[in-house]
C-alpha cells in the first residue's frame, strides 16, 4: 500500500514538474483501444448533449439581516461552479456555499459569481478581473472536468491553475480550489472509457493539489467525496443530462468545501481547530498529501512549516486535514441579485472539439 502511494506521489511530482517547465507527457494507448475510446466518446456526447441555456446567477448578499461587516466570497470556474442545470439562484453551488458561510460566521456574505459554463482551466484568467473587482476575502474555484473531457494536456491545465491561484493570492485573497471531480461516476460514459476518465481525473486532481498549494492556496478533493456519493445516488445527485450535478449535488459540493472556505475566511471553529492525528491528519510531503487527498473524502491540503522550514527531503511540506463537514442550510432571501451571465458553448463531453479521442494518449501522461 505504501509502495503504491510512493509511486503515485512520484508521478504527481513529475506532472507538477512538467507543468512548471512546460513539459507535456505521453501515454501509451494501444491502437485497437483508440477506436473503442473514440466510439464511446461520440456516444457519450450524444447522450449528454451540449449545455443549453444560462444558469441562474446567485450573485448577491446572503444573511443581510445579520450584523457585522460582510465577508466577500467570489466563485470562479466551470459549469458546476456556475450552477448549470439549477432552476433558481438558491439551488446553485455558489448560493449553498455563501449561505453556509454566512450561517457559520453569523455575518452577511456577499457572493460574486463569475463562473461560466464551458470554462477550462486556461479560462480562469478571463474571470479573475471580475472576481477581484469585488475585493474578495476568499475565492472558491471549481475547475478541471472540461480539461479532461476536452483532452487538454495535463501540464498545460496545471500550469494555468497555478498562475490563476498566484494572481488571486497576490491580490490579497485566500483561495480554495475544489479539484477535478471523479468522471468515472458519469453514467453516459461507457467502459472502458469511464475507467480511463476516472484515472485521468484523479491524476489531474492530485496535480491540481500540488499546483494550488505551491501557489499559496488550499485544495479540497471533490472527486473522492463526490465519486462514491454520486455513484450511489445518480438519480438524486446528477441533473437531467446525467453529467452536471442536480441541486442536491451542488449542495453536496458546497458542504465538502465549506469547512475549508470558512477556515480560509478566518471563521471559527474551523480557523482555530488543530489537526487530529487519530483522524489521519498531519504533516506530509506535498506529493504524498496530494495522492492521499485524491483517494480520501473531502480532504484539505495546505501549506505548513515543519521544524521551522517549509521544505523537507521530498519537497514542500503540506498539512493534510479531514475537516468535519457542515450542513449547508436552506438558502433564504438573496439581496442584490445580478442578471444571468452568458454561457460559453461546448460544456459537454468533448464539446465542439474535432480532435479525436485517440489523441488523448498523446496529450495525457
Amino acid at each position: 500500500m505504501n509502495g503504491g502511494r510512493v509511486s503515485k506521489a512520484r508521478a504527481a511530482r513529475r506532472l507538477a514538474a512538467a507543468a512548471a517547465y512546460g513539459g507535456g507527457g505521453l501515454g501509451a494507448v494501444g491502437a485497437s483501444l483508440y477506436g473503442i475510446l473514440r466510439a464511446e466518446a461520440a456516444m457519450a456526447r450524444r447522450k449528454i448533449g451540449k449545455a443549453v441555456g444560462e444558469p441562474p446567477n446567485p450573485t448577491g448578499l446572503y444573511g443581510a439581516e445579520l450584523a457585522g461587516p460582510a465577508i466577500t466570497l467570489a466563485v470562479l470556474g466551470d459549469s458546476s461552479a456556475a450552477g448549470y442545470g439549477a432552476s433558481a439562484p438558491e439551488e446553485t453551488f455558489g448560493a449553498f456555499l455563501a449561505a453556509g458561510l454566512s450561517e457559520l460566521a453569523a455575518r452577511p456574505v456577499f457572493l460574486e459569481s463569475v463562473a461560466k459554463v464551458g470554462t477550462k482551466t486556461a479560462g480562469l484568467a478571463g474571470q479573475i478581473g471580475a472576481a477581484l473587482a469585488a475585493l474578495p476575502d476568499v475565492c472558491a474555484v471549481m475547475i478541471g472536468a472540461n480539461d479532461v473531457t476536452h483532452r487538454v494536456p495535463a501540464s498545460e491545465s496545471v500550469r494555468a491553475l497555478k498562475e490563476a491561484v498566484e494572481t488571486l493570492r497576490a491580490a490579497g485573497s485566500e483561495v480554495v480550489v475544489g479539484t477535478c471531480p471523479d468522471l468515472g461516476t458519469v453514467r453516459p460514459i461507457a467502459q472502458p472509457l469511464r475507467q480511463v476518465a476516472r484515472q485521468w481525473s484523479r491524476r489531474l486532481a492530485a496535480a491540481q493539489t500540488i499546483a494550488t498549494v505551491e501557489a499559496g492556496g488550499r485544495s479540497v478533493s471533490l472527486g473522492s467525496i463526490l465519486g462514491p456519493e454520486f455513484d450511489a445516488s445518480p438519480v438524486d445527485l446528477f441533473g437531467p443530462d446525467r453529467f452536471h450535478p442536480s441541486p442536491a449535488g451542488y449542495r453536496s459540493c458546497a458542504q465538502a468545501m465549506l469547512p475549508t472556505v470558512a477556515a480560509a475566511a478566518g471563521v471559527p471553529p474551523d480557523a482555530v481547530d488543530v489537526p487530529e492525528a487519530a483522524r489521519g491528519e498531519g504533516v506530509r510531503s506535498l506529493a504524498r498529501a496530494a495522492v492521499e487527498a485524491a483517494e480520501s473524502p473531502g480532504t484539505e491540503v495546505s501549506r505548513v512549516e515543519a521544524g521551522g522550514t517549509e521544505h523537507g527531503p521530498r519537497g514542500r511540506w503540506a498539512l493534510l486535514r479531514h475537516r468535519r463537514r457542515h450542513e449547508a442550510p436552506v438558502v433564504g432571501p438573496i439581496d442584490e441579485i445580478a442578471g444571468d451571465r452568458p454561457t460559453d458553448p461546448g460544456d459537454s463531453f468533448g464539446g465542439d472539439s474535432e480532435q479525436p479521442v485517440s489523441a488523448v494518449a498523446e496529450n495525457w501522461p
